[in-house]
């Protein structure tokens, strides 16, 4: 559920929406996105003094609230090819 919002914002944002890997890892009650994008898509997801990856975050995390779930996303680079 909160994958798929992911995936659908990333892939609406990216040059190589292919690329775009995202991976759920739950802890201690919280849930962990882990967003992977291509080396050339990391600015356009991260945004300039990170605003648009903040308000990624702050989308998941609103959207979250209504289950009383804690979600968060962390951004790596895909290393593929």
């Amino acid at each position: 559920m909160y994958k798929d919002l992911l995936d659908y914002i990333v892939k609406n944002l990216v040059n190589h929406p292919d690329k775009v890997e995202i991976s759920e890892v739950e802890v201690n009650e919280k849930l962990i996105l882990k967003l992977k994008v291509d080396k050339e898509d990391m600015g356009r997801v991260i945004g300039k003094e990170g605003r648009i990856i903040r308000s990624i975050r702050e989308i998941i995390y609103a959207y979250a609230m209504k289950d009383h779930k804690k979600v968060s996303v962390d951004i790596e680079e895909n290393k593929g090819e």
